[in-house]
């Protein structure tokens, strides 16, 4: 009874939400989240002033249960929410709970995320998507170019998805990972950290989650740049996996 009680007083999650430009669907997301009693950091990525004004409103409606760290520049996602990863764990918390502000994700699964994380403290804990029809069919086929190069890189099929946000961070392990590997700050952050992650021999939870897209309309995904980069970090990864090779074999292996 006494270990539970010391590992119930030990997991200390709060719920990460990077945010930019997201004013129409932020009061939704936020509310939707409140209902299972978590404290949330809102991460204002640089937004214009009228998500500004609308992300000081919640906090102040919400106070006490919700802080807001702004970062003054536009950074992107993967900036937004390595620092709060950061911050949260600074602010004394074990786990941090990521969701996108647009309100994709099925937020009712957050309890079953949760006890997933409690469970397994050292685990990351990933979504992996069940879309309804709102999925455009481009990015639904082009998620399994990323499936494929996530397997060549990691050699293996420990993950089914890189590239939801709805995922729970242990603290200590992924702050530990980003101050020593260079991740991505656009979209390329999201399946670069679960790649670095592998690579370190941490442990890792799959969990389907509904996904859809989105209730505001807005995308930040630039096809361009977004993909230009993605590109990028694939490339990159390759040639990090070919470092590792014969160390990723002998775990194989089991040698």
């Amino acid at each position: 009874m006494a270990e539970s009680v010391l590992a119930e007083s030990a997991f200390k999650p709060i719920v990460v939400i990077p945010v930019y430009n997201h004013e129409e669907a932020i009061s939704v997301t936020l509310a939707d989240v409140l209902r299972f009693g978590y404290p949330v950091l809102l991460v204002d990525d640089g937004s214009s002033a009228k998500c500004r004004d609308v992300l000081v409103g919640l906090r102040d409606q919400y106070a006490g249960r919700v802080s807001l760290m702004r970062l003054e520049q536009n950074g992107g996602k993967g900036a937004a929410v390595k620092a709060g990863l950061r911050q949260a764990l600074e602010a004394g918390y074990s786990h941090a709970v990521q969701v996108d502000a647009d309100g994709q994700h099925d937020l009712d699964d957050i309890p079953l995320f949760m006890e997933v994380a409690y469970s397994s403290p050292e685990a990351l804990v990933i979504g992996y998507p069940r879309y309804d029809e709102s999925v455009p069919t481009h990015r639904y086929l082009a998620r399994y170019l990323t499936h494929i190069w996530v397997w060549i890189n990691t050699l293996s099929f420990l993950v089914k998805d890189t590239m939801c946000g709805f995922r729970v961070y242990p603290l200590t392990q992924v702050v530990s990972l980003l101050q020593e590997d260079c991740c991505g700050d656009r979209m390329e952050f999201d399946t670069e950290v679960v790649v670095r992650w592998v690579w370190r021999g941490l442990a890792v939870e799959n969990l389907p989650t509904k996904v859809h897209y989105p209730i505001d309309g807005v995308s930040h995904f630039n096809a361009v740049k977004d993909n230009v980069l993605i590109s990028r970090m694939h490339a990159k990864l390759f040639f990090g996996m070919l470092l590792r090779l014969p160390r990723l074999m002998r775990k194989k292996l089991n040698v």
